[in-house]
């Protein structure tokens, strides 16, 4: 029977941090989004929430190479293009906002991608993402 103990000798570990997943998440999205999603996620799928957690924002968030801007923005686009998550897109706008981005960036991204994308695609983008800003201007008065 083969094992794979060479290639993980070969392999840089993985670093997953679970308490410093739970850090970043409370950094990047508020109470309210967190809401909107791990609670009903736990109740239909136990566990599952927890690792997206610690998977990405313990794991993926907590590499080198990219800022947390950067990764809002490779996050708006890569949700723009999907398309139909519209909730997950909701929050990332908040979280670019979180992370230092300004409303005008955010908007271009949606400008940007549509001959990339299709024009489609980047106004259902452009149209969370103007609810997303209103919301937050409620809420925030600014």
């Amino acid at each position: 029977m083969a094992t794979h103990q060479g290639l993980a000798e070969q392999l840089t570990p993985a670093r997953l941090d679970r308490d410093e997943g739970y850090r970043m998440l409370d950094l990047l999205q508020d109470e309210a989004a967190q809401r909107a999603v791990l609670p009903g996620l736990e109740q239909i799928a136990p566990g599952y929430a927890d690792w997206i957690v610690t998977a990405l924002f313990g794991g993926t968030y907590l590499r080198d190479g990219l800022s947390l801007r950067d990764r809002q923005l490779v996050n708006l686009a890569a949700l723009t293009a999907v398309g139909g998550v519209d909730p997950q897109l909701s929050g990332h706008v908040k979280t670019a906002l979180r992370v230092g981005m300004t409303r005008q960036e955010v908007v271009e991204v949606f400008v940007h991608l549509a001959p990339y994308i299709g024009v489609p695609k980047a106004l259902a983008g452009l149209r969370v993402a103007s609810a997303a800003l209103a919301e937050v201007e409620q809420e925030t008065g600014r």
